[in-house]
């Protein structure tokens, strides 16, 4: 059997380091803050608003939930953004997406403040990460990344394939796999014979969300296998990897759930807190 990357044990674990930096914090008169803004009533995005909450309750930090109807026009949306970038109480701003398909999700996310942009999607923070600048990093990425030198491996040289192209996932982690020396390969719909690929992946990262999609066939022996996706079928939560089958090969893997999930959200936390830190040093 492999090793579990276990991120709901790691999560833990950074959780309290985040609580004593926002206690700290909160000592000196500064509670870190966190708007979510949630547009329609997707049941996925409901459930994940929720999850972010009840986790800046549990750290201390202020949450403020903004719900607002599907028929919310773009330029309501932007208009709410500007109000929350100019608030010094809110360190970090959140819009749930998907957006309804009237909003462009670009234009939002580019709106909100750089030193805002927990979530790291706004067109400066992507700059940031492809020019290797500071700047916040897409949480999921952050999260893969951390939960990969959890392993005590080496990066540097190793082949790493990432199995999607999204800006959310696929393009940032890719861009960070590079940061760290590794040679990187990007998969999408168009690559031909997808398995010969994968393959010869030291790491590979699934994150396509097509259930189970990769097998035995795709992975090599002793590969590190990071599985993003998360699908809802009629058994349950499975993910872009057929567990079973991979697990016979893989010397590390993520579990699903409980892997890559829990850690998205730790590294929203870990961005909040440190725009908090960030915006408390300017007031010095």
């Amino acid at each position: 059997m492999p090793n579990l990357l276990n991120g709901k044990t790691l999560a833990a674990t950074l959780r309290a380091e985040q609580k004593q930096r926002v206690e700290a914090l909160t000592a000196k008169g500064t509670t870190p803050g966190l708007a979510v803004v949630r547009v329609g009533d997707d049941p996925a995005s409901e459930v994940y608003v929720r999850n972010k909450a009840k986790m800046c309750q549990t750290l201390g930090i202020r949450s403020e939930v903004l719900h607002l109807p599907a028929e919310t026009t773009e330029e309501e949306l932007l208009a709410l953004i500007d109000r929350l970038n100019q608030d010094p109480a809110v360190h970090g701003i959140l819009v749930q997406l998907p957006l309804p398909p009237h909003i462009n999700e670009a234009r939002v996310t580019d709106a909100i403040a750089p030193q805002k942009d927990v979530d790291g999607f706004g067109k400066e923070s992507m700059g940031a990460l492809l020019s290797g600048k500071e700047g916040f990093v897409p949480c999921t990425p952050k999260g893969i990344l951390r939960l990969l030198k959890e392993t005590g491996l080496d990066l540097a040289g190793k082949k790493a394939v990432v199995v999607g192209r999204s800006n959310i996932v696929g393009k940032p982690v890719a861009l960070l796999l590079l940061a760290e020396h590794c040679t990187v390969t990007l998969c999408h719909s168009k690559t031909k014979d997808l398995a010969a690929v994968t393959k010869e992946a030291d790491i590979l990262i699934a994150a396509v969300g097509r259930p189970r999609m990769l097998g035995a066939d795709h992975v090599k022996e002793g590969a590190v296998v990071i599985d993003v996706g998360i699908n809802r079928l009629p058994e349950g939560l499975v993910g872009d990897v057929d567990f079973e089958a991979v697990s016979d090969k893989a010397a590390w893997i993520t579990p699903v759930p409980g892997g890559v999930g829990p850690m998205t959200i730790a590294m929203l936390m870990e961005n909040t807190i440190e725009a908090a830190e960030a915006a408390h040093a300017l007031r010095q």
